[in-house]
C-alpha cells in the first residue's frame, strides 16, 4: 500500500521536488466525537421512518409508501452509509509532505489533487485523541466543519485541510515543521 501512495504522490512531483514523506489515512470505520448525537439521532430517524413507511402501506396510501421510502433511505444513510461513504473516500486519499508543499489526492469517481504551499500555511496543529485517531490539521477549523466530516454527505466541502487518521503523527508534524523552517 506504502508503494501506491507514494508513487500516487510521486506522480504530482515538480521536477525540483523532494518527497520527505507519504502516507495515507486509516482505512477502517472512525467514530467520530459528533457521533455520541448522530448515532441515536439516525437510528430514531431511521426507526420512525420504516415505522411510519409500514404504517402508510398497510393503509393503502402509496404515495405516502413512496414518499416514506425516502426517509428510509435517507435513515439508512444515517445509520451505515455515511460511514461507509467515509471509508471509501479515506480508502482513495493519500498525503504527502515535500520540501515546498503539502500535497492531498482523493476522489472517488475523479481525482483531485490539492496542494498547500508550506510558506503559506496559517495555521498547523495536532489533534491527537485518547483512542489513536490522530490529525494534523492545516489551517483554522470550526465545531459546524467537524459535523459536516463526520456526516460525510457526497458534495459537502470538508471545511480545512487535514491529515485525517495517520500513523506516526508526532514524526510526521515534526518532518512538516522542519519543511517549514527550511
Amino acid at each position: 500500500m506504502e508503494t501506491t501512495t507514494t508513487h500516487l504522490i510521486e506522480h504530482e512531483l515538480e521536477p525540483h521536488e523532494t518527497l520527505l514523506w507519504s502516507g495515507q489515512p486509516h482505512t477502517g470505520i472512525i467514530v467520530r466525537g459528533v457521533d455520541a448525537f448522530l448515532i441515536p439521532f439516525s437510528l430514531l430517524w431511521c426507526g420512525f421512518a420504516v415505522f411510519w413507511t409500514i404504517l402508510v402501506t398497510t393503509n393503502g396510501i402509496l404515495f405516502f409508501s413512496l414518499f416514506g421510502c425516502f426517509f428510509v433511505l435517507v435513515g439508512l444513510y444515517f445509520v451505515f452509509g455515511r460511514f461507509l461513504w467515509d471509508v471509501a473516500q479515506r480508502r482513495k486519499m493519500c498525503y504527502g509532505i515535500t520540501n515546498e508543499r503539502i500535497i492531498i489526492v482523493s476522489g472517488l469517481f475523479q481525482k483531485h489533487v490539492k496542494s498547500l504551499t508550506l510558506n503559506t500555511l496559517s495555521e498547523v496543529s495536532v489533534s491527537e485523541k485518547a483512542n489513536g485517531q490522530c490529525t494534523i490539521l492545516l489551517g483554522p477549523t470550526t465545531g459546524q466543519e467537524s459535523l459536516h466530516r463526520s456526516m460525510a454527505w457526497p458534495g459537502v466541502p470538508q471545511g480545512a485541510p487535514k491529515l485525517e487518521a495517520i500513523e506516526e503523527v508526532r514524526r510526521v508534524y515534526h518532518i512538516l515543521r522542519e519543511a517549514q523552517r527550511t
